[in-house]
C-alpha cells in the first residue's frame, strides 16, 4: 500500500498521496452512509449506483492528465495518469461486484440480464474493458507488449464513451450529471482532434470551450429529443436559462473558460521570467 504514495525513485509523493485520498474517500463515504442508513431502503442498489457513477469520473479524470498536462504545462501529474485509471477500474470492479449481491448471486439471473438488457451489456462490456487495461498498466506488461502496449491503451476513449452511454441509460429521466461529464468529454476530444501546433498556443482554449458548450447541448437536445416525449425546444430553451441554475452546457463553458485563463496566467508568468 505505501508504495501506491511513492514515486519512481521510491520517495514519498506528495501528490500521488492526495490523489490516493481522493480515490478512496468517495468509496468509504458510501460505505459509511451504508452502514448508517444513509442509502434509504434499498442501500445496496444506491451504494451500486455510486460506485458506476465514480467509476466513470475517474476514467475521464484519467483521460484528462494530458491535456493538463500540455495546457498548465504540469509534468508532474503524468504518472497519476496509470493510477486514476486502475482507480476507475476498482469502482467499474464494485459496481459489478454489488450488483451480483443485489442480484442474490444468481448468476444465471445475472448473466441472463447482462445479455438481454442492453444498458447491462454496455456496462459489462465496458467493466472488461477497464479490467484488461488496469491489468496491463503495470511496467511489466508495458515491456511485455512493446509498440503494442499504447494502440491497446487507446480502447480508453471508446471504452469511455461506451461508460457514458451506460451511464445516461441508468440514469433514466434526469441526465444532467451524464450530460456535464459528457461535456467534458467532448472537451477533451477536441482537444485531441486539434493539431500539435496549436496545442502549444493559447488562443484554442477559448473556441474549445465553446465548441464542447455547443456540443454538449446537442448532446441533451438529441438524448430528450430521442429519449423521451419532452419538446426539444424546450431543452434547447433550458440551455439559457439560469433561473434554476447553470445548465450542463454552460458549465462546460465556464469550465473551459476558466481552463483558459488559468492557461494564460501560467504562461503570461513563464514569459515574465524567462524576461527577468
Amino acid at each position: 500500500m505505501f508504495s501506491l504514495i511513492q514515486d519512481r525513485k521510491g520517495r514519498f509523493s506528495p501528490i500521488r498521496a492526495v490523489t490516493l485520498t481522493i480515490l478512496v474517500v468517495p468509496f468509504l463515504r458510501l460505505l459509511a452512509l451504508w452502514l448508517t442508513g444513509g442509502l434509504g431502503g434499498r442501500p445496496v442498489r444506491e451504494f451500486t449506483h455510486g460506485t458506476g457513477d465514480y467509476a466513470v469520473y475517474f476514467l475521464l479524470a484519467s483521460l484528462a492528465i494530458t491535456p493538463l498536462r500540455s495546457v498548465l504545462d504540469w509534468q508532474r501529474i503524468v504518472p497519476l495518469r496509470r493510477m486514476i485509471g486502475v482507480g476507475a477500474a476498482c469502482y467499474a470492479g464494485i459496481h459489478f461486484g454489488l450488483y451480483v449481491i443485489d442480484q442474490k448471486f444468481d448468476l444465471i439471473k445475472v448473466a441472463s440480464e447482462i445479455v438481454l438488457r442492453f444498458y447491462l451489456t454496455i456496462g459489462f462490456v465496458t467493466f472488461l474493458g477497464l479490467l484488461a487495461l488496469a491489468i496491463t498498466s503495470t511496467d511489466g506488461w508495458v515491456k511485455r507488449l512493446g509498440k503494442r502496449w499504447k494502440p491497446l491503451h487507446k480502447a480508453s476513449y471508446p471504452l469511455a464513451a461506451l461508460a457514458l452511454f451506460h451511464y445516461f441509460l441508468q440514469s433514466k429521466v434526469d441526465v444532467s450529471a451524464a450530460v456535464f461529464v459528457t461535456g467534458l468529454f467532448l472537451w477533451e476530444m477536441i482537444w485531441r482532434l486539434t493539431s500539435r501546433a496549436s496545442r502549444l498556443q493559447w488562443w484554442p482554449l477559448p473556441l474549445i470551450a465553446v465548441g464542447a458548450s455547443v456540443a454538449t447541448a446537442a448532446v441533451e437536445v438529441a438524448w430528450y429529443g430521442l429519449a423521451t416525449k419532452i419538446d426539444p425546444m424546450r431543452v434547447f430553451q433550458g440551455n439559457f436559462d439560469v433561473s434554476y441554475g447553470p445548465s450542463p452546457a454552460l458549465s462546460i463553458l465556464l469550465c473551459g473558460l476558466t481552463l483558459s485563463a488559468v492557461a494564460l496566467v501560467g504562461r503570461w508568468r513563464q514569459r515574465r521570467i524567462m524576461v527577468a
